[in-house]
């Protein structure tokens, strides 16, 4: 379940206390207390056998006897009791509740015994071990919170009562509001993706901020964030970053890809922005709370000192902003209010001495100049000005926080002389901050939100993402080692597994003897002027550690003394029976090429993962890498290797041309696909990987497997991301013209303009229930964005030409209990059977995805889809709210 029943929770109209009290610092008393004092509206049950009565309200021994069904339950009994009690609450009709009682573990069984009593009627729990529920708008403090929050545009999701609570004693202190505050606490039902679902579509809620300290059900979560991130800001802070990771690893990638840099890198594919501490947690409140996230991020700074505004821009460059170009209107308006020993620039350093009315000309300057998006203002205490005076003279401009409509943050330093000054500035409603670098990097959340919108609506390039391997070839490989029961792959079967995929290698022969190793050599030395002898081992997978690699060979002869050398080195190591044989490789010389490692590892929390960086035998001392989620496409790539400092080596340098870009991405695609097709495939390592401006080519390579899941099928299932559908891909054929149906892919955002000038308005108005003219670009990138998780487009495209003829859509609630459906099909192309082509896909998916129903909005007067509807079987209803419109659905 998701958000099955949490309305409940975020909209409650009464509500029982399971647990109430009048005892001294009982939990109980408290939250009945808050709630009380909160000023909520609804019904409030004290349930509790000890009492008769809670304050003036009757108090009820057990649920049974509560006279209505309560929305919301807050259960502050003995743990013991909490199973009981939710069964009697579901039995009474309630079906949410907030367990704020400790101690219901997996250990003692009775956090089992909990969820055992809400299975059977889909019953919610918000914890246990938690602070309680606050949803400042209802007026709602079901907690043990120290004071009442007010309402206002902020959501906070917590892990941590400490957490929630220090935030709302700062967000008092600050005027700050919240939508909704949710200590989540164990989160053994309700969890921290059941909470963002919701609040991505709460109209209350302006931005998110979240407290994590693990994250359950990585793609719930992922969906959900995205889906959240895409409509508002969501900031997270999330503890535990520098936990050790696993002690062994099998592979570079395992011993690089900490679970911190997986964390950091699932955040950033999701669309969030990630704080490393409270602070700036709450200076990231502080303005999402009072604005909106900024399009462009030109900033404007006027400061009494040159420092701070130096300081400033350093920090603004760090988090990507932008410094705003003073037009000549503004200089020249700035030449006239302010000294001529002012600095002529931005930052507009007014000098020391700054009176109230100087300030003022200059911020009602900076603020009104076209190029400025955002805001900032400095005062540094001298003995020459007044910073109360300062203040005065800026809040009297703002209005709302603002300055001419745009964000005005200030910054106001120092301590016992900005006091009286900042408190003018909180009063007056602007914000404010203490260091000239929390007040940049407070700002910078404004840009970052968009910047972050941006990067998840590029789109790849065609067929980026459409790497076809060899499947069957690479199974072979794959089954022959876990025929074995072998773990590892051998170095010549691992390159054969990524040659299947179209990374190329160079040439292989295995040999079992010094001799053959010389003859094999020669064979060689015909087309190649030097070789490399290596080590064939099952047992050992680093060959460099024992000597195992010899490079630069030029004769047969050197080859077999070289794997003679191998054989003494095992010798004296006491590893001689892990020799299994020799691999003679061409010696491949590329003077100007980069080392790179490509890896696969998986991560406890969201499964497989990718690394990239800059290879070779130091890439652990180098430690110059960068983790992605797959799968991956071009834009993915791109990113992944612009993560790295090797990166920028790779776009060329003085005699170095660049690397071949498109070679690195797809060798990278490769990998991301295979792991895609084979859930069995659990590291990976291609190191080094040579690129330079002719391409790429993989030196080395080593696959560990897990034989017991060599059937499991894919796509994988644990990736956190859920990938391309590609078995969802058919051709059929309609009256003589063929037409090939699949999933929807980003690139298809280009055919859309000439797909909808074929459609007619009137099926413009049937599809989308109004007449319309304008489809925004931002609009058609988030119709072909999708995650495939939750919702599905299948576009059909003409065979002939490959030009889009129709598009059928499904998107389904969380819990996947009903699909809304489209369908559009060109106007010139209708007649022929594509719409049922399409509406039988749609259903056949939900079907298999194992939706409850689909249903459907159709006006009246659209009869063709009505009598298809009616050809399917769909129960058709007029719609009882709105005249001319019908409600269509079919269960599954």
């Amino acid at each position: 379940m998701t958000i099955r029943n949490l309305e409940h929770a975020a909209r409650p109209n009464s509500v029982a206390v399971i647990g109430a009290s009048t005892r001294e610092g009982a939990v109980g008393r408290i939250v009945m207390r808050n709630l009380i004092e909160g000023g909520f509206e609804g019904a409030i049950w004290p349930v509790n056998p000890k009492y008769k009565k809670v304050g003036d309200r009757r108090c009820y021994a057990r649920v049974g006897q509560i006279p209505e069904v309560p929305d919301i339950a807050v259960i502050v009994t003995p743990p013991e009791t909490v199973p009981g009690i939710i069964a009697e609450l579901g039995e009474k009709g309630t079906r949410t509740a907030v367990v704020i009682t400790a101690g219901l573990t997996r250990e003692n069984g009775l956090r089992q015994a909990m969820l055992d009593a809400a299975r059977p009627h889909l019953f919610r729990i918000i914890g246990p071990n938690t602070i309680g529920l606050i949803v400042p708008p209802m007026k709602f403090n079901a907690s043990f919170a120290h004071m009442q929050p007010k309402a206002g545009g902020l959501a906070l999701l917590s892990q941590s009562g400490a957490i929630a609570t220090s935030l709302v004693d700062w967000a008092a202190e600050e005027g700050v509001g919240f939508s909704h505050i949710v200590s989540l606490g164990d989160m053994a039902d309700v969890d921290v993706g059941d909470y963002l679902e919701m609040l991505a579509g709460d109209g209350k809620t302006r931005a998110i901020l979240m407290y994590l300290e693990t994250i359950p059900n990585p793609r719930k979560f992922m969906t959900a964030a995205r889906a959240a991130a895409r409509l508002k800001p969501v900031i997270a802070i999330k503890s535990g970053r520098h936990a050790q990771a696993a002690e062994a690893a099998a592979t570079h990638t395992g011993a690089l890809s900490g679970a911190d840099r997986v964390v950091e890198a699932a955040l950033r594919r999701a669309g969030i922005l990630r704080v490393l501490d409270l602070g700036e947690l709450f200076d990231a409140a502080e303005v999402l709370a009072r604005f909106s996230p900024l399009e462009q991020s030109r900033v404007g700074i006027v400061s009494n000192g040159g420092g701070a505004g130096v300081l400033a821009v350093d920090r603004l460059i760090d988090f990507e902003g932008e410094l705003a170009a003073f037009s000549d209107a503004t200089l020249a308006r700035l030449d006239k209010a302010l000294p001529p020993n002012w600095s002529h620039s931005n930052p507009a350093d007014i000098i020391g001495d700054a009176p109230p009315d100087r300030y003022s000309e200059a911020v009602r300057a900076v603020g009104e100049d076209e190029g400025t998006d955002a805001v900032l203002v400095f005062n540094c205490p001298t003995g020459l000005a007044s910073p109360s005076d300062a203040a005065r003279a800026v809040a009297a401009l703002a209005e709302r926080g603002r300055i001419n409509g745009k964000p005005l943050i200030t910054c106001w330093l120092g301590e016992k002389t900005a006091r009286e000054g900042r408190r003018i500035l909180q009063d007056a409603g602007i914000a404010n901050f203490a260091t000239p670098s929390s007040a940049t990097a407070a700002l910078s959340y404004l840009g970052e939100w968009s910047r972050a919108q941006k990067a998840l609506t590029r789109v790849p390039s065609s067929g980026s993402e459409d790497v076809r391997g060899d499947r069957e070839a690479l199974a072979a490989i794959l089954r022959g080692a876990a025929g074995e029961r072998r773990r590892m792959l051998t170095e010549p079967e691992a390159k054969a597994a990524i040659a299947a995929y179209g990374i190329p290698v160079p040439a292989t022969k295995v040999t079992k003897t010094p001799e053959a190793t010389g003859e094999a050599a020669a064979e060689m030395l015909n087309t190649s002027a030097r070789v490399v002898v290596k080590l064939l081992s099952r047992a050992i997978s680093h060959k460099s550690d024992v000597g195992g690699v010899v490079l630069d060979l030029k004769t047969p002869e050197a080859a077999a003394e070289a794997a003679q050398g191998i054989v003494a080195r095992l010798k004296d190591a006491g590893s001689e029976d892990a020799l299994e044989g020799f691999v003679v490789q061409p010696m491949v010389v590329r003077k100007h090429a980069h080392e790179l490692i490509l890896g696969v590892s998986q991560d406890p929390i969201f499964g497989p993962v990718v690394l990239f960086g800059a290879g070779g035998t130091s890439v652990e001392v180098v430690d110059d890498t960068a983790i992605a989620l797959p799968p991956l496409d071009d834009v993915l790539a791109g990113d992944l290797i612009d993560s790295t400092r090797i990166g920028k080596l790779l776009a060329g340098y003085r005699d170095r041309a660049p690397a071949d870009r498109a070679a690195i991405a797809g060798a990278l695609n490769a990998m991301s696909r295979m792991i895609v097709d084979f859930p069995c495939i659990k590291g990976m390592d291609i190191n080094p990987l040579l690129a330079d401006s002719d391409g790429v080519v993989a030196l080395d390579a080593r696959i560990e497997i897990e034989p017991e899941e060599i059937d499991r099928q894919g796509p994988n299932p644990d990736l956190a991301i859920r990938p391309y559908p590609d078995g969802w891909e058919k051709d059929v054929d309609l009256e003589g013209h063929r037409y090939h149906l699949r999933p929807i892919k980003p690139a298809d955002v280009a055919l859309f303009p000439d797909f909808l000038a074929r459609v007619s308005p009137e099926d413009i108005r049937f599809r989308f229930l109004a007449p319309r003219k304008h489809f925004p670009d931002e609009m058609l990138l988030r119709l072909t964005q999708l995650d495939y998780e939750r919702d599905m487009a299948f576009i059909a495209l003409r065979a002939e030409d490959g030009e889009m003829a129709g598009i059928g859509r499904l998107s389904a609630d969380p819990d996947k209990e009903i699909a809304e459906y489209g369908l559009l099909v060109r106007t010139d192309l209708q007649g022929h059977g594509l719409g049922f082509a399409l509406l039988k896909q749609l259903i056949d998916y939900a079907r298999e995805e194992e939706i409850g129903a689909i249903e459907g909005i159709v006006l009246s007067d659209n009869t063709k889809m009505l009598s298809l509807c009616r050809e399917f079987g769909f129960e058709v209803k007029d719609g009882a709210s709105e005249p001319g419109v019908i409600t269509v659905s079919l269960g599954l």
